[in-house]
């Protein structure tokens, strides 16, 4: 079995002047961010491996998260997870080595959105309908499916087993 865990990065700010690869995490960002990291401990979702984005603010969701681990995987930041569409994700997905059970994936919409609906051939309760009507800010979404290596992951080969949209405690 193996499960993908989708996490989209937590709700950036808008500064003037940044482009959008550097944009921070806002303030409810970094409360969501962490909220995030527990939900997924909570949940047994804990990855063998991240791959990342290097937007910062989905660089910056990742450590937030992980910090509320034990000892976080190793994590691999990659630029073509910026911007990237479904056909692309799929292509870096497809390069995780074999011994890797549960990958995580930190990243942007809509290319996360569209993931997750391509590759859910279905999913528990309404899980899909969920992620079809909005995918936010800090959503985690977790799916499963029987293969050897992550070379065979393909359009409607995997469960939806989980959607969450973890929210930290304004203080």
């Amino acid at each position: 079995m193996r499960r993908l865990v989708v996490l989209r990065h937590a709700k950036s700010a808008w500064p003037d002047g940044v482009p959008d690869h550097d944009r921070p995490l806002g303030p409810r960002g970094l409360r969501d961010a962490p909220a995030a990291g527990l939900a997924l401990a909570e949940g047994d979702c804990l990855p063998d491996l991240a791959l990342c984005s290097t937007a910062e603010r989905a660089h910056r969701t990742w450590e937030l998260a992980s910090r509320e681990w034990g000892t976080p995987p190793p994590v691999r930041h990659d630029p073509r997870l910026y911007g990237a569409d479904v056909p692309e994700l799929l292509d870096v997905l497809r390069e995780t080595p074999s011994e890797v059970e549960t990958l995580l994936l930190v990243g942007h919409n809509p290319g996360l959105e569209d993931l997750v609906l391509d590759l859910a051939g279905d999913g528990v309760d309404d899980t899909l309908e969920r992620v079809a009507v909005k995918f936010p800010t800090s959503a985690i979404a977790v799916l499963a499916w029987h293969a050897a290596t992550w070379r065979t992951l393909a359009r409607g080969t995997a469960l939806l087993t989980s959607v969450t949209v973890p929210r930290g405690k304004k203080p």
